[in-house]
C-alpha cells in the first residue's frame, strides 16, 4: 500500500510539473499513457498532449455508458451500450436492504460514503462505510479508515475481499448498483456474514 501511494504522489508532482508546461491537459493525465511511453514522456514531454487528449476522450464516452454485468464471447460495440445516466435506478429507503455476497465476516455500521474513484485517499473519514463500483490496488489507502465495505462487483478472490479480510473489516461483494442505490450520507448496517447490506436512516 505505501509503494503504491508513493508512486501515485510521484505522479501527480510529474503531472503537476507538465500541466505547468503545457503539456499535459490534467494533472491524472499520466494515467493516459501506456506504462511503456511513460519515460518517453518524461525524456521528451512534447509532443504527447495530443494522444492524451484523443484517449481520454475514449475513455470518457466509455465511462459515460452502462457496460453490460456479464459479457461472454465478444462484447458488443460500444454505441450499443445504454448511457449511464439513462439507466434510472430507485434509490433504497431506511429499512430496505440490498443483497450481495458475504465477502468478509463481521457486522460494523458507519455512514456510507459512495466514491467513484480512488484519487482522493481523504475522501473517506475514519469509521465510515465505503461504497464503490468495484476495487483494486489503487483503492487500498481507503480500507484503512473504513469500517465497512460494499461494492457493486466482485468475487471471491477480487480484491476487496482480499484486503477486507487482511484488514478485518465486514464486506459485502456483488451489491449490484449498490453505489446508486444507497444514497451518499446514509446511516448503513453491513453484515458480511449474510452479504446484507441494511439501510438504518438516510
Amino acid at each position: 500500500m505505501k509503494f503504491i501511494q508513493e508512486g501515485r504522489m510521484a505522479a501527480r508532482v510529474l503531472g503537476q510539473r507538465m500541466v505547468e508546461r503545457g503539456v499535459f491537459p490534467e494533472i491524472n493525465s499520466f494515467a493516459m499513457l501506456r506504462f511503456s511511453e511513460q519515460h518517453a514522456a518524461i525524456d521528451n514531454p512534447e509532443g504527447w498532449r495530443e494522444k492524451i487528449e484523443e484517449r481520454q476522450a475514449t475513455f470518457d464516452l466509455a465511462a459515460a455508458r452502462q457496460e453490460p454485468f456479464v459479457i461472454v464471447g465478444d462484447a458488443e460495440p460500444l454505441s450499443s451500450w445504454p448511457e449511464r445516466d439513462a439507466v434510472v435506478v430507485e434509490q433504497v429507503q431506511a429499512g430496505d436492504s440490498i443483497q450481495g455476497l458475504p465477502g468478509c465476516p463481521g457486522v460494523s455500521e458507519g455512514r456510507a460514503r459512495v466514491i467513484l474513484d480512488s484519487h482522493d485517499p481523504t475522501a473517506l473519514e475514519p469509521g465510515d462505510v465505503l461504497v464503490a463500483p468495484l476495487t483494486d490496488p489503487s483503492w487500498t489507502p481507503l480500507f484503512v479508515p473504513a469500517a465497512g465495505v460494499v461494492v457493486d462487483v466482485g468475487a471471491a478472490l477480487s480484491h476487496a475481499i482480499i484486503v477486507s479480510r487482511e484488514l478485518g473489516i465486514p464486506c459485502v461483494v456483488s451489491a449490484t448498483d449498490a453505489t446508486k442505490r444507497i444514497p451518499d450520507g446514509a446511516m448503513v448496517r453491513v453484515d458480511g456474514d449474510t452479504g446484507t447490506v441494511t439501510i438504518l436512516d438516510t
